[in-house]
């Protein structure tokens, strides 16, 4: 037994050996093969339809490079069934691998450390919804010896959740509104991994910074810190589903635009804020209101439709909008983020993406937009990343 444990031993010094040579000594029959990558989902997705009229699988993947040295990521694959879903090569790896607890990407795991790989896996049309998710990983090891340093991994398998998507109606009314970093792509709410409570939660999956254009395509109209300049201050926000106001902040001041506070608490983050019940542990998040504008307590029950609130620039925001998500629970942060459907939209136009709708934002400039001619009338779905889009009450 202590030859054995020494030759086990040394192989777990070795990460990248195959086998911890059981059959040589004839005592186990099942074969032991070394894992340097851990590979995990903590939440299963939850299907949902975008409003390009596919269906979603949105998750992070979980990577923790157990290895002594660094692991370059080359290639992942995401596959549903038997069937390859998705597959990222070192460039798309790099643009969704991020490592714990910061906020740029990279391909290149640390030695010893815990990477997330953010996915928005998109079925085609008349693909089924897998029943299983399996992740095929590639990588190269810096540690292993000479011709052993490229290993082939598969693991974190996981279910797809079915549970019913929350359809709901608009927050907002009218014209020229932006879905800013919205689902699927943008770092700001998808990849907002946040340790609360001993656990790490991505309660602003599925969150939206709605934003609006006036009629020369700009965010705001005059001086960049007066908050009247902002088309879509002061605008009414709207219940998007019957339900119990579990969650009111108010009392917060205004924050002036284009300056970005500084020692905002947890419990202030969202600002001037109503979390509604929305009943099936489903609770919408509207953030970043006046607080005069709130007139409602714990308890109180509103009606899809009604008027709770007018948007501001309260709490952690540097320009007035709408914050708004779906999550499990009624803590904003200590959330899982949840999918959900609007209604009927429609969709006017789209920007050429984040970045130049931030650089159009930070100088006052017209953002350029390619309209959809005619307007393209969407219905139960989430709608994507850098949208233009109208509502009008149904």
């Amino acid at each position: 037994m202590r030859c054995l444990y020494r030759i086990c031993f040394a192989y777990l010094l070795l990460p990248f050996m195959m086998f911890c040579g059981c059959g040589a000594f004839g005592r186990c029959e099942a074969t032991q093969q070394m894992t340097p990558l851990l590979i995990a989902v903590n939440d299963a997705p939850v299907p949902f339809r975008g409003s390009d009229g596919l269906v979603h699988l949105v998750y992070e993947l979980w990577l923790t490079n157990m290895s002594s040295g660094e692991a370059d990521v080359e290639e992942v694959e995401v596959i549903g069934d038997g069937a390859v879903l998705e597959k990222l090569d070192t460039t798309g790896v790099s643009h969704h691998l991020q490592p714990a607890g910061l906020r740029e990407s990279s391909e290149v795991l640390a030695r010893g450390t815990q990477s997330i790989l953010f996915l928005n896996v998109v079925l085609p049309n008349g693909t089924q919804i897998p029943k299983q998710l399996l992740h095929r990983i590639k990588a190269h090891y810096s540690a292993a010896p000479p011709g052993q340093q490229e290993f082939v991994e598969s693991g974190g398998a996981t279910t797809p959740d079915l549970q019913p998507v929350m359809e709901i109606s608009a927050p907002l009314r009218g014209d020229g509104y932006i879905s800013a970093d919205s689902c699927c792509e943008s770092t700001r709410h998808m990849r907002a991994a946040m340790p609360i409570n001993g656990r790490v939660y991505v309660a602003q999956r599925y969150a939206v910074d709605w934003e609006q254009l006036d009629a020369s395509n700009r965010i705001y109209s005059g001086p960049r810190e007066k908050l009247e300049s902002y088309t879509i201050f002061g605008k009414p926000v709207y219940a998007v589903a019957d339900g119990v106001v579990a969650v009111v902040v108010t009392g917060l001041p205004e924050q002036t635009p284009g300056k970005y506070p500084a020692n905002i608490s947890i419990e202030e983050a969202d600002g001037n804020s109503i979390i509604e019940d929305l009943g099936g542990h489903h609770f919408a998040c509207y953030a970043h209101m006046q607080s005069a504008s709130i007139r409602f307590h714990r308890g109180d029950r509103v009606k899809r439709g009604q008027i709770i609130g007018l948007v501001g620039n309260s709490g952690n925001s540097v320009a007035p909008h709408l914050h708004f998500h779906v999550m499990s629970s009624e803590l904003s942060l200590a959330s899982n983020g949840l999918p959900y459907q609007i209604d009927e939209f429609k969709i006017t136009g789209a920007t050429p993406g984040t970045k130049a709708f931030d650089e159009a934002e930070e100088k006052g400039e017209p953002i350029t937009v390619t309209p959809v001619s005619p307007p393209r009338v969407v219905r139960d779905s989430l709608p994507l990343d850098q949208l233009i889009v109208s509502w009008t009450p149904r």
